[in-house]
């Protein structure tokens, strides 16, 4: 592959968990639509600024895991951009930068939509707030002297900023407001998504070890890995469920086809239990986050 070419960037940006992203804004879209409250603009911009965060963080982390020595020739998972040379190091950090301001822009168009429109109750301040929480987030969780990532608390910083933030952020946007169904909604789109994190984690758990990446499952056995990526995605669904109370009867019932796949595939990782080949539990556990979400947008919807 040649060098800082355009298909070196698309492997290092990852586009197959760019969905993560996306799903997010439908669903918190699709709550504010229900509640007869929609704009389109604000939509795309919280759209675009998710993507490209996703984005930035995808390319720090790709840099920081190569220089704290957890891809090395023998990586498990798929190829990294900037370890196999297909980036180089002044590339990437331009890219890194393009990225970020690309970001900052986007939020800063959110921002103004939002003071226009007069749906924020801290003056902007919280979104503000948010958005330095997110590139913080971006950054450090794997870079810095303190990773995130490297010190147990991935899953956490998962579950906020593919969850609860994106989601409640962009219905509040939209809506000015933030209520329970907000907060359960958000919270099982970020447990859904951290499968990905745990599969990969999981996968990774040996050569995590070698180079002192302190995931759960390197800190707590293969065990939580193999549980927890089940109980993830059972406790996202059962958090679906208790949207019953609130009326919205699709949006409970439809994530149940997500049970499914989920559980197919915890099946199938527990047989595999280590080696590269546990990357087709990675791509299921994608197409299954992508259902998940595809799934709780249309019942949310339906109602």
């Amino acid at each position: 592959m040649k060098a800082n070419s355009l298909s070196a960037w698309i492997l290092a940006v990852r586009p197959y968990s760019l969905g993560n992203s996306v799903i997010l804004i439908l669903v918190a879209a699709a709550l504010a639509w229900t509640d007869g409250i929609f704009h389109w603009l604000p939509t795309v911009l919280c759209l675009l600024f998710a993507v490209l965060m996703q984005c930035t963080a995808n390319l720090v982390n790709d840099l920081w895991d190569y220089m704290k020595g957890a891809d090395q020739p023998d990586r498990l998972g798929p190829d990294r951009a900037f370890a196999k040379g297909y980036i180089t190091l002044r590339a990437m950090k331009a890219g890194i930068a393009a990225f970020t301001v690309a970001a900052g822009a986007a939020g800063i168009g959110i921002l103004l939509w939002a003071m226009r429109h007069n749906t924020l109750v801290w003056g902007g301040w919280e979104l503000v707030a948010a958005g330095v929480a997110c590139l913080v987030f971006a950054y450090f969780y794997t870079a810095g002297p303190w990773p995130l990532a490297y010190h147990g608390l991935g899953d956490v910083a998962v579950v906020l900023f593919f969850g609860l933030v994106p989601v409640g952020l962009t219905y509040y946007v939209l809506t000015g407001t933030w209520g329970w169904e907000t907060t359960v909604a958000a919270l099982a789109c970020g447990l859904v998504i951290d499968t990905m994190l745990m599969v990969n984690n999981f996968r990774d758990r040996e050569e995590d070890a070698r180079c002192h990446k302190r995931t759960v499952v390197v800190c707590f056995g293969a065990d939580v890995g193999r549980w927890g990526y089940l109980a993830l995605g059972v406790a996202a669904v059962a958090l679906c469920l208790t949207l019953l109370a609130a009326g919205r009867v699709w949006a409970a019932l439809l994530p149940l086809l997500y049970h499914s796949a989920h559980i197919a595939t915890w099946r199938k990782m527990v047989r595999i239990d280590h080696g590269d080949a546990l990357n087709v539990c990675l791509g299921e556990t994608a197409r299954n986050i992508l259902l998940f979400g595809a799934l709780f947008t249309l019942g949310i919807l339906l109602g």
